[in-house]
C-alpha cells in the first residue's frame, strides 16, 4: 500500500503520520504505510492541523480551501484530501529523506 492514491475524481488522498511540537515543519520519510511529517505547532486547539493544511496547500500550490482532513483530526494518523491538485505527490517525495 502506498501513502497516496487518487480517487475517481482526480483528488489526491494522502495517508499521513503527524508529529506535532517539532522545531520545524518538515517531511521526515515513511512511517509504515504513511508519510511522516513533523509540525512546528503543538497539538492544541487545532493548531497542528492548521499548520499541516497550510504546509500541504503551499507544497501543492493550491488554495487552502482545496485541502481537507477527511479522517483523524484528533489523531496522529490522518487521511488528507487535496482537491484536484495541479501537482502530484512527487512534491512531497522529492525531498532527500524519501529518495
Amino acid at each position: 500500500m502506498s501513502w497516496y492514491q487518487y480517487d475517481g475524481h482526480c483528488n489526491l488522498i494522502l495517508t499521513l503520520y503527524i508529529q506535532p511540537g517539532a522545531k520545524h515543519t518538515e517531511l521526515v520519510g515513511l512511517h509504515g504505510d504513511a508519510l511522516k511529517i513533523r509540525l512546528s505547532a503543538p497539538p492544541v486547539e487545532g493548531k497542528a492541523n492548521k499548520v499541516l493544511l497550510k504546509f500541504l496547500a503551499e507544497r501543492f500550490q493550491v488554495p487552502l480551501r482545496q485541502v481537507s482532513i477527511k479522517q483523524g483530526a484528533q489523531s496522529r494518523y490522518k487521511i488528507v484530501e487535496i482537491y484536484k491538485p495541479s501537482l502530484g505527490p512527487q512534491v512531497l517525495s522529492a525531498d532527500d529523506c524519501l529518495k
